[in-house]
């Protein structure tokens, strides 16, 4: 059974960091896309950064490029999200997405993703 579970999520103020993590379990880990995206109130799920696996290509959303790093540790089956220089517009429900795939220039359809985690809540307040 296919399992993400992340955790990381919180209370931050605007220009502070957080780094989310994802832990996966119940397929082979290696050569599949893992996304993370996010859902604030009232918006539509957006694709926010996502990882091939396999090798370590790395995608992002242009509104977190150069503040929000995706990495992962395959040891650990792990996806990590580094999200520095926050801002309330961060603010939303994190989710964490596997795609039994290369993650390639779709990367942030959400609807390519067949699996997902249960969300972490992410808060940018002062």
């Amino acid at each position: 059974e296919v399992q993400l579970v992340e955790s990381g999520g919180g209370l931050v103020q605007p220009g502070g960091s957080l780094r989310l993590s994802c832990a996966a379990s119940g397929f082979i880990y290696s050569s599949n896309c893992m996304g993370w995206f996010r859902q604030a109130p009232g918006k539509e799920r957006e694709g926010v950064a996502a990882i091939y696996t396999g090798g370590g290509t790395t995608r992002y959303a242009d509104s977190v490029k150069g503040r929000f790093t995706i990495s992962q540790d395959n040891a650990k089956n792990t996806v990590y999200l580094q999200m520095n220089s926050l801002k309330p517009e961060d603010t939303a429900m994190y989710y964490c997405a596997l795609r039994k795939a290369t993650c390639g220039g779709v990367w942030y359809f959400r609807d390519l993703y067949n699996y997902w985690g249960q969300g972490t809540q992410v808060t940018v307040s002062s």
